[in-house]
């Protein structure tokens, strides 16, 4: 583990049993951050040209982003001491202000067009001028604030993406309805109006139209709207309190996605704004409408953001890089620039809060899977969400999410589909996104996400392999069923040369610290069906063991992954080893099964017991002792005390 490079007050253990983290943490860890970025402004302020990859927008929109996205947490630092901050910094956002809102100037902000990725950033601006109204705002001279209004003007009536980001419209437009300044009222309400159709219940949204769920659902889906509240004053109204309770219901899991060792499920987008993770629950407490124990909500918050300082983020600089815990470039995508990491600045809206709120004040109380062993069905996204007390990890098994939009309905829902023909569907997504269409995520492992690695494809998935090597991708999920220890999902695996897609549907259910996955396989005879388990990864080559029916891969810190055949696997293991693919360290390694002899034809069954821990496995004891039937459409899982499982 790296050396944390932030200097901290000294821990509290009694008011933090669990972090030892105070408020005082917080703000110096906002200090560290903001003032690390100083070096890398332009002379006017105006933008930070932060080194690293430059996005697909190009420099001037990095910089700006720089400026935006650190002027969000800047306004916390400020609104939150009430302005009893060094004077520096308040000068420093001021003079931004005004250089980059001068058409005329070298430091100029890129102009707000139809889709631009710096409506975002506009978004930003706006909240953060209203957050710090009274220290920034309200000091600036009228021909600034007026060159402020006419470069945020630049949204109004504009096109979106039609998916989160049509909120940044929403909120950058109230900001100028607050200031007296011209809007469209229509462009706000038909921004809320289209999140309204992505609500799918218990608190969660879909980003846009398909199969798209991840922590945008609590950083941005909940967040744009609840702070498009507070700028409209009044709470917002009836819709507010509308936003409020899907917040409510949202929170009451969301403690459920993070590890005892504070570590966020690592799953979904935009993975290196990593603190953003714990926004959803400062702003419950914020917006009042938090079903969390104020010991709950920092507990949760500030043992995240220590997970991270205690691996070396930010890094020797002060500069939070484009990865998890160290650069890691394929967590981003093409329009991520090198500031896009501080879009963790959501995570600091606890600093809003006065200090002598409870959450600031009331002691640490522990996470879900610090008390018990937890089993979470969300039906919505088609997950389940399954933590061991023993080691603190949390898996998310996912039934639901693709990380993609639609093109047309991809089948008909339904509980089990075992005679459905293999055939033709809807064309798929040129790509699978590893970071949201795996079957397994969790908070100690991350995907296989360098392209090398997703040519191969094999962990966290159930491949049709061709003779060349090639494997089918799960870029479409159909999901069945969800509820208690138990979900189902639906895919369809193309093979090289051929039009036919062929469905493979999938049961996991839970048990104990294992996960049994059963797979019904429709294809050709003779094909090769491969199934991997989880990637882990460190510092140095994980070890690996490999039996009849089994596999294994072990890192140097005792984490193992492990893969066990109980039905239609033959003794044909193996380990997929790869290097710079993952965001947990440079060596990784996936253990496998596979059906070497092919599959029979028409429809087969395969049944595997994963596990992913860090307490002893022995996975030559798990077969022998976990028995497997398979009857009709029927599979009869036996555990060893002797109970049964029906899929």
């Amino acid at each position: 583990m790296p050396a944390p490079h932030v200097s901290l007050p000294p821990a509290d253990h009694v008011l933090s049993p669990h972090t030892g983290w105070t408020r005082a943490h917080w703000e110096a860890l906002a200090d560290r951050l903001l003032e690390a970025l100083v070096p890398y402004a332009t002379p006017g302020l105006a933008q930070y040209r932060l080194p690293g990859r430059a996005s697909s927008s190009g420099v001037a929109a990095d910089g700006l982003a720089g400026f935006a996205r650190s002027f969000l947490l800047a306004s916390f630092r400020i609104a939150g001491a009430q302005g009893e901050v060094d004077p520096r910094l308040v000068e420093r956002y001021a003079r931004g202000l005004t250089t980059g809102t001068d058409r005329d100037g070298r430091e100029a902000w890129p102009e707000l067009t139809d889709c631009s990725r710096q409506m975002s950033e506009a978004a930003t601006i706006a909240v953060a001028l209203h957050e710090s109204r009274r220290w920034i705002w309200d000091r600036l001279d009228g021909g600034t604030r007026e060159r402020i209004v006419d470069w945020l003007w630049g949204v109004v009536g504009r096109r979106t993406p039609d998916d989160h980001r049509r909120l940044h419209q929403v909120v950058t437009e109230q900001f100028l309805a607050s200031v007296g300044a011209p809007y469209r009222q229509d462009d706000i309400d038909a921004g809320l109006d289209r999140l309204d159709d992505w609500y799918a219940g218990d608190g969660w949204y879909g980003d846009g139209e398909g199969r798209v769920f991840d922590h945008h659902n609590g950083w941005a889906l909940h967040l744009y709207p609840l702070l498009w509240s507070r700028l409209a004053g009044g709470g917002g109204g009836a819709r507010g309190q509308v936003f409020r309770d899907r917040l409510a219901r949202y929170l009451t899991v969301h403690p459920h996605l993070f590890g005892g060792d504070g570590a966020p499920v690592h799953h979904g987008r935009s993975l290196a704004y990593r603190f953003a993770a714990v926004s959803p629950a400062w702003l419950g407490a914020l917006t009042g409408c938090t079903p969390l124990a104020p010991g709950l909500t920092r507990r949760l918050a500030s043992g995240t953001v220590r997970h991270f300082v205690e691996r070396g983020v930010p890094d020797e600089r002060g500069l939070l890089p484009l990865g998890w815990y160290e650069t890691f470039l394929p967590v981003a995508r093409p329009h991520s620039g090198p500031a896009s990491p501080y879009g963790a600045s959501t995570g600091f809206l606890g600093l809003l809060l006065p200090p002598e709120h409870p959450v600031w004040t009331a002691r640490e109380l522990p996470l879900p899977v610090e008390e018990s062993d937890q089993y979470t069905a969300l039906p919505a996204p088609g997950w389940l969400l399954h933590g061991t007390k023993r080691d603190g990890i949390v898996r998310l098994i996912n039934h639901g999410g693709d990380g993609t939009a639609p093109t047309g309905p991809a089948g008909p829902p339904g509980p089990s589909l075992p005679s459905v023909p293999a055939g033709p569907v809807e064309v798929d997504p040129p790509v699978d996104d590893p970071h949201c269409a795996k079957f397994g995520y969790s908070t100690a492992t991350a995907p296989e996400s360098a392209a090398h690695a997703g040519e191969r494809n094999v962990d966290g998935h159930v491949a049709l392999v061709a003779a060349d090597g090639t494997a089918s991708r799960r870029r479409r999920v159909l999901p069945l069923h969800c509820s208690g220890r138990t979900a189902a999902s639906r895919q369809w695996g193309l093979l090289p040369g051929r039009k036919e897609r062929f469905t493979i549907d999938t049961t996991s259910v839970l048990r104990g610290p294992w996960e049994i996955r059963v797979h019904r396989v429709h294809a050709p005879s003779g094909v090769t069906v491969r199934e991997g388990g989880y990637a882990v990864a460190g510092p140095a080559r994980p070890a690996s063991e490999r039996g009849y029916g089994w596999a294994l891969a072990r890192t140097g810190d005792g984490l193992t992954s492990v893969v066990v055949a109980l039905h239609g696997w033959d003794e044909d293991t193996g380990i997929a080893r790869e290097a710079e693919a993952n965001a947990f360290g440079p060596h990784s390694a996936t253990p496998f099964l596979r059906c070497a002899a092919g599959h029979p034809g028409d429809a087969g069954v395969y049944v595997t017991l994963l596990a992913l821990t860090r307490d002893s496995v022995h996975p030559q004891a798990l077969r022998e002792s976990v028995s497997c039937e398979v009857e009709g459409h029927e599979v009869r899982i036996t555990f060893p005390e002797g109970d049964t499982v029906s899929v």
